[in-house]
């Protein structure tokens, strides 16, 4: 390695930087600042800073004109301001990308809860409707304001008045009976409470009385066979309404609104031979 080599290697490294500040004075002259700062470093350690300040005068040759000198410094204040809403703005900018990237995208915002639309039967239709109705009803009494309910009247029946009628739900069958009284119910020759024990299948076959309101004035005498427990109560149902067709056709619309006078079709599909239900096929093996 020669001297020289070693000569630049122990001397240290000089590193400038440049300010200029431009300014015009009352003469209409440009002042130029020059502001000069040395930063001596050795082994990348700064050692030394040296400050070194230069006023220059520019003088312009422009006509002796009332008012150059004020529109060049306008023109001077116009360009600081410019320079310093960009350098704000650059600011702004900056913190409210660090706030966003932070965050999550879409932390801000609150979630929606969706509920699945269910389309419900006839039977779950009238069921919610009658309760429905009973909680309105003891709500009343409990509150003790009578309101008026809007039902409409129930025609008088005759003394030996009979009215008979047939419903049908699944792989049940009811033969309804209809004739004055007090609104007694009996199944198979059993109570209405004894045969149907869950309230749910009772609700059932109220909810074409309590919407006419005939259920306190009729008796209805059913038998029913067939199918299981859930499809006798649809069948009485069914044939209750019926029954009150007969009894007064302008109850019609009322029923039919609410499904009771539909016949249910729907059933459980047989199984196929092969299958071991209806649709559900056996496991697939290749071997």
């Amino acid at each position: 390695m020669s001297e020289e080599d070693k000569n630049e290697e122990s001397e240290p490294r000089v590193e400038g930087e440049l300010g200029v500040t431009e300014g015009v004075n009352a003469d209409g002259d440009i002042e130029v600042d020059v502001t000069e700062v040395e930063v001596t470093s050795e082994d990348g350690q700064v050692t030394e800073v040296d400050v070194v300040e230069e006023d220059t005068v520019v003088h312009v040759d422009a006509p002796d004109e009332p008012g150059v000198a004020e529109a060049a410094e306008e023109s001077f204040a116009v360009e600081e301001a410019i320079e310093e809403a960009v350098a704000e703005e650059g600011i702004v900018e900056d913190t409210s990308t660090a706030s966003d990237s932070d965050a999550a995208p879409g932390a801000d915002l609150e979630p929606i809860s969706l509920e699945p639309e269910v389309e419900l039967s006839a039977e779950e239709r009238a069921a919610l409707e009658a309760e429905e109705e009973e909680r309105a009803a003891l709500e009343e009494a409990e509150g003790g304001e009578e309101a008026p309910v809007v039902k409409p009247a129930p025609a008088k029946l005759a003394k030996d008045a009979r009215f008979i009628a047939t419903g049908k739900r699944k792989r049940s069958v009811a033969r309804v009976i209809v004739l004055p009284g007090d609104g007694k119910i009996e199944v198979n020759s059993r109570d209405v409470a004894e045969y149907f024990p869950r309230a749910r299948h009772r609700t059932i076959i109220n909810s074409p009385l309590v919407a006419t309101g005939y259920e306190s004035n009729i008796d209805v005498r059913i038998r029913v066979h067939g199918g299981g427990i859930s499809g006798q109560a649809g069948a009485v149902r069914h044939g209750i309404a019926r029954a009150l067709l007969e009894i007064d056709p302008e109850l019609r619309g009322e029923l039919k609104r609410r499904g009771f006078l539909t016949r249910d079709a729907r059933a459980k599909e047989r199984r196929k031979a092969g299958l071991k239900k209806a649709r559900k096929r056996p496991q697939f093996s290749k071997r």
